[in-house]
């Protein structure tokens, strides 16, 4: 006899597997996110070296969808957080830098990171690696499975990108580690690819964050002799002058000719950012091979996870995405950064590659149209059949890794405001406060790019504007701004940008600096 009581609990079993049912047929999610990383070293990007060599992170682009242009963040902390939010700079409250550098603060009630949002929709959420996003790193609340590198937490530790880390394990005190921390990472990510600290029930997500290539930029052992007598065109505009480009770029002098004419590196500051000191006469060459020699144990890493999902006969359901906090500039406009608003200084390679059930059918795309970082949290969370838990900047881009993609919807932005969050940003500095800069003295500013043009304008009163042909022009060498028949399209992006920084709620977007040229049509 079936009775009331039992109809009940056979009902709510079968709304449990089914439940369970959803969740089996939904991907994992495996994001790779490395620090520094320029899509000049990856193979597959048309600005990389023809010397250069990433099969496996060509492999990604070769079954999935690359990229053309990705505007992931301006430089490392600012990048992570709207990765975790899914906003802009101006619109991340609480965030805050703290303390000895790289020390900082966030409220989680004010700043909700949204892995915590998968966790409650039933995947189990892990992050390995770096963390430069406030002390707190989020286990147990965005985290089901952690092993962080928690920078904020230890500043005299920060410097230690390569080896020597201390590492915490799910909220455990950290333990000094040592090994090369790119291979240190993905044998942790490969451990949980195999079913290490997880259910085999459930679909997961992991993010995976590299510390390299960031400065000091160190190869593992085993890379110091590849890319050995490699030839690299010097950047046209190395040395100043750089005619249309503003103020802090002319000034940009980390390069001078040396003995044998070609460019060496210059002392420019007496304090360096981490890792990044100077090195007074070393070759730029030099330089550019170590740089993509760091590359090639993160190339290896892809290789060994893909091997690892094969494997574990979890491939053909799981989504992958890589891509870098921003890119990092040899020589390119004078730069010897990341931060500025240019390709050569902050476009990073990002590849998704879909489950099996769509590969074939986007396998090799390329997308031209601009995007920015802001757009993968909700193409993840789409992915993941998950529904937005807030108001998020970017847009979902699974349109683009469908059969027959559509056209992007909106720009693509990058606005930075240096080490500055949320509403603190409606007032904007003045020339003279320090908080206007970043990095190697970059000012604010809001940069938009839409089809093949791309607009800047600093946040400094009277600065340059600047607008530049992508496909004509990749090295952004030629400022379009000040010539006649680009004055419409400067207007329009003009116009454009600043409806976007509305449509983001950015305060600042009432309070722009004059430009240098009255412009009659309405701002």
């Amino acid at each position: 006899m079936i009775t009331k009581r039992s109809l009940l609990i056979a009902l709510a079993l079968a709304a449990s597997l089914q439940q369970l049912a959803m969740a089996d047929q939904r991907p994992n999610i495996l994001f790779i996110y490395t620090d520094d990383q320029s899509s000049r070293t990856v193979s597959c990007y048309p600005d990389a070296y023809d010397w250069v060599r990433t099969p496996n992170l060509d492999q990604l682009a070769r079954e999935g969808v690359r990229f053309e242009h990705a505007y992931i963040g301006s430089w490392c902390m600012p990048s992570r957080a709207s990765m975790l939010t899914g906003l802009h700079q101006h619109r991340i409250e609480s965030m805050r830098m703290d303390g000895q550098y790289p020390g900082s603060t966030y409220d989680p009630k004010q700043c909700r990171f949204w892995p915590s949002v998968l966790r409650q929709e039933g995947y189990t959420t892990a992050h390995i690696g770096k963390w430069h996003t406030g002390r707190d790193t989020g286990f147990g609340r965005d985290w089901d499975h952690q092993i962080v590198w928690n920078r904020p937490g230890h500043p005299k530790n920060a410097p230690n990108y390569y080896d020597n880390q201390l590492i915490s394990r799910d909220g455990q005190p950290p333990v000094l580690t040592k090994g090369y921390t790119t291979d240190n990472y993905t044998d942790w990510a490969i451990e949980f690819i195999d079913g290490k600290n997880r259910p085999d029930n459930k679909p997961w997500y992991l993010w995976l964050c590299y510390g390299a290539v960031h400065g000091p930029f160190t190869p593992a052992e085993r890379h110091m002799n590849d890319y050995q007598g490699i030839d690299i065109p010097y950047p046209k505009d190395v040395y100043p002058p750089r005619p249309g480009k503003p103020q802090y770029v002319q000034e940009m002098e980390h390069w001078e000719t040396g003995p044998l004419g070609l460019p060496i590196e210059r002392k420019t500051r007496d304090v360096s950012p981490v890792g990044m000191k100077d090195s007074p006469g070393r070759p730029l060459k030099d330089w550019v091979q170590q740089y993509h020699q760091g590359v090639l144990a993160i190339d290896e890493g892809v290789g060994r996870l893909l091997e690892a999902l094969q494997k574990s006969g979890q491939d053909d359901n799981t989504l992958i995405v890589f891509t870098s906090d921003q890119g990092f500039a040899w020589g390119q406009h004078g730069f010897k950064s990341k931060v500025a608003p240019y390709r050569a200084t902050v476009e990073a390679p990002l590849m998704i590659r879909p489950t099996k059930k769509l590969r074939e059918s986007v396998a090799g795309r390329v997308i031209k149209e601009p995007v920015s970082g802001v757009d993968l949290p909700p193409t993840l969370l789409a992915q993941a059949r998950v529904e937005l838990p807030w108001k998020m900047h970017g847009e979902d881009l699974s349109h683009l890794l469908s059969v027959e993609p559509k056209k992007r919807e909106s720009p693509a932005m990058l606005v930075h405001t240096g080490a500055i969050y949320g509403s603190e940003t409606n007032e904007i500095p003045s020339p003279d406060d320090p908080r206007l800069y970043h990095g190697p003295g970059v000012p604010w500013y809001v940069m938009l790019a839409s089809g093949k043009y791309k607009y800047i304008r600093n946040l400094i009163p009277g600065e340059t504007e600047e607008l530049y042909d992508l496909d004509s022009d990749p090295d952004e060498l030629h400022n379009l701004a000040t010539e006649k028949t680009h004055q419409r399209r400067l207007r329009r992006m003009r116009r454009e940008a600043v409806e976007e920084l509305r449509r983001t709620d950015a305060g600042l977007a009432d309070n722009l600096p004059p430009l240098r040229y009255r412009d009659k049509t309405k701002e």
